[in-house]
Order: structure tokens, then sequence, then C-alpha cells
């Protein structure tokens, strides 16, 4: 019966339906095929999906829609620009910084890439910029969004295993700020060789002027993180204390926000809420087949028979899940293993907190790599070139990914500090 089951899912994934569905109707096989009541699905799915932290997920959704399109976006770049884009390859630092900055909006690779990319690698290719680069910075410097807080993949990965969320993007701060300064590094040492273009330094008034325009985007992220940390709200309290927030600098703020534009935003949101939620409850419905057939605990068993050791399995998982990660999405990939090697990592002594950044990390890198990295298609589509190209270009980007993600592998304080710092161990 488990073969039906993986088989069907693997062919259903081959032909190129969509991984929600993939699991639901492989699902559904099983079920036909085990002689199992069809009232389990309705049942499983709804138990998957009837969680209070799931509905901080349309929240925070919403309110990186509305941010994004009350003029945020560009903003955000424009303080990053200012920041940085005297230094040679100035704009290809700010592409990076603003990436930084939006994680805290958005909390979504595909939303940075799509909203960012639009305006930096055509900005980029204009000022002299190789095109294969500009998308390459772009995509890889996405990464950083699902990493620094709010993010939606922390959010799956704490209701899958009851893990705390608001300890989960405590832990994510250290190492989103490692990965943005790290990519940081490799697009200066490129532009330095390539002598890529720099722009004129601003005075303190312009600096000035940038930031008060980005400020109520950075509020916004300081606002959740305050507010969860200091106990004020929960992280699905917070989700609706920054919808409120987004209309609020949408409308009167920025005022490039008007009311007959948020109908549209409403439905936009709650279409991208909908994708996610049906991916949850298909994948909660999939997941308890794999518990029922004990294929949790068959995993762990291959795995530590192999080695009890906690760096080789550590090495073992990060492999799985880079493999993994460059042909399923995300949250796909988490609702699917995260569970079932948690279970292997904890039992040779690993922090559920630190695999929870370990298992993002690496499932993030392969948004960036082919054949499936979603970011990679939409940075190559703006940028009108090959796959090929961009995947040559982001070579670079990849490797200082990795090498950030052997760092929060190996160093558990990497990702640990704040937590214990906050709530203690």
């Amino acid at each position: 019966m488990v073969l039906v089951l993986f088989f069907s899912f693997l062919v259903l994934l081959f032909l190129g339906v969509p991984v929600a569905f993939s699991l639901g109707i492989s699902s559904f096989i099983y079920v036909l095929s085990a002689d199992i009541p069809l009232i389990i699905i309705p049942q499983k799915m709804y138990t998957g999906i009837d969680s209070f932290v799931l509905l901080c997920i349309p929240g925070f959704v919403l309110a990186g829609n509305l941010m994004n399109r009350g003029g945020i976006t560009e903003r955000i770049i424009d303080f990053s620009n200012c920041l940085v884009g005297h230094i040679r390859g100035g704009l290809g630092l700010a592409n990076i910084g603003a990436s930084m900055l939006f994680a805290g909006i958005s909390g979504t690779a595909l939303a940075d890439t799509a909203s960012i990319g639009a305006i930096m690698i055509p900005a980029m290719e204009k000022e002299g910029y190789e095109v294969d680069f500009s998308a390459a910075v772009t995509a890889s410097s996405s990464t950083v969004g699902p990493i620094i807080p709010p993010s939606l993949p922390m959010i799956i990965a704490g209701t899958l295993t009851g893990i705390s969320v608001s300890k989960l993007f405590v832990a994510g701060a250290i190492p989103g700020l490692l990965l943005g300064i790290g990519l940081m590094i490799v697009s200066y040492y490129i532009s330095v060789k390539r002598r890529h273009p720099k722009g004129t330094k601003k005075s303190i008034k312009e600096i000035g002027k940038s930031f008060y325009g980005a400020f109520w985007a950075i509020l916004m992220t300081v606002l959740i993180l305050v507010g969860i940390l200091g106990g004020i709200f929960t992280p699905t309290e917070a989700s609706a204390v920054a919808v409120v927030y987004a209309l609020f600098v949408g409308l009167f703020i920025y005022k490039e926000l008007s009311i007959k534009e948020l109908p549209e935003i409403f439905v936009e949101s709650m279409v991208t809420t909908a994708s996610i939620m049906i991916l949850v409850g298909f994948a909660s419905l999939f997941a308890w087949i794999m518990a029922s057939e004990q294929i949790p605990q068959m995993v762990a068993d291959a795995m530590l028979s192999i080695s009890n050791n906690k760096y080789v399995i550590l090495i073992l998982v990060n492999l799985l899940l880079l493999f993994v990660g460059t042909f399923m999405e995300t949250i796909s990939a988490l609702l699917i293993l995260f569970p079932v090697l948690l279970k292997v990592v904890v039992a040779v002594g690993v922090s559920p907190i630190q695999f929870a950044i370990i298992a993002v990390l690496n499932l993030v890198i392969g948004l960036t790599t082919p054949p499936v990295g979603v970011c990679l298609f939409v940075a190559s589509s703006i940028g009108k070139i090959s796959l090929g190209k961009i995947s040559k270009a982001i070579l670079p980007f990849l490797l200082v990914s990795i090498v950030v993600l052997m760092l929060v592998t190996f160093i558990p304080q990497i990702s640990l500090f704040l937590p214990n710092l906050l709530y203690g161990k």
C-alpha cells in the first residue's frame, strides 16, 4: 500500500500536477486501496488546518500585499541605495539590503523576487550591470525573506510540531543577517572584479529623507518583533496588528493605497491563503498515512543505523533537504519531511529550534537552484534571460548560502543564542 502512495505521488509530480493535488490524489488512491472509510479524508484535512497559529498566515499575507501596493517597495530600495549606492556595485548591495528590509514585510522569497526584481533588475541593467548578474543577485537575496521574521515557513514548521513560533522568529534573526552579509560580500567582490558602476555619495539630508520614507516599513518589523518578544501579542495577533498598521500607512501616510484597490488586494490575499491552506490540509492527510504506516520510524531507524554521530546525521539530513529543495517548493517539503526528520535529529541531540532553522534555510536555498527553483524562473523572466545563464551566474551566491548553512548546522548558538537569551533554555 505504501508503494501505491509514493508511486502515484511521484507520477503525478512528474506529470506536472501541482504538489497540493498530487498529495491529495495519491492519498485518495491509498485510502481507496486500503479500504479505509472516505470520511477520514475531510477529518484529517480539517485536523491539519484547525490551528490558531495558522490564522496568522492570511494576516501576514494581507499585510505584505497592502504594504507592497502602498508604495513601500520603492521606498525601501531608495533608502538602501542612499546608504550603499556610492560603493562600487552599490546597486547590487542595495538590492540585497532591500531584500533584508523587505523580509520583515513579506515573509516569502517569491514575493521578494517579484516585487524587488521588477524594479531593481531593469534599473541595474540600465546602469551597466550584466543582466544575468542582476537577476542572480535578486533571486539569491530573496532567500533571506523566509529566514528573517516574520516567516511563513517557520509558522508552518512551528504548527506542525508544536515548537514556539515566537522562538523560531527570534532564532532566524542572526542566520538571516549572516546570509544577507555573506551575499553582500560576494556581490561586492564580483562588482570590484568587473568594475561595476558606483553612484554619488548622498548627503546626510538626503539619507534622512529616504529613511523617513522607509521608516514606516522598518517600524512594522520592529512592532511585530517587540510585540511578540514582549509578550504583548501572539504571532496570530501580531498578523492582525500588521494588517491594521499596513492599512493605516498605505491610506493615510504614504497615500498610495486607495479604497478602490482594497477588494482586489483582499481577493489576491485570499487566493494565496487558500492555496497554502489546501496544501496544508492535503499534506496533513498524507502525513497521517505515513505515520499510520510507521514511515517516520522506518526513516529514523534507517538513518540511525548508518551512524549515531550527530554531525554525520546532520550532513545526511542537509544533503537530503538540499536535494528535495531543488524540485519541491519550501512549504510542501516542510509539510512532508520536517516532522519525519525532526524525530531523527532530536534522537541524536539536536535542538528542534536549531533544526527548524536548518530545514528552512536548506529549502529556501532550493528556491534558487534548477530545475524547479521558482525564484530563478521569476528573476529570469523579469530579466528576459535563459535559465542556463542565471543558473551559472548564481553559483557564487549559492556557495556562500551553503557556507552559512554549514555554520548554522555546526554552530548551534548562531540560531539558539537569541531564543536562549530571551526565553531561557
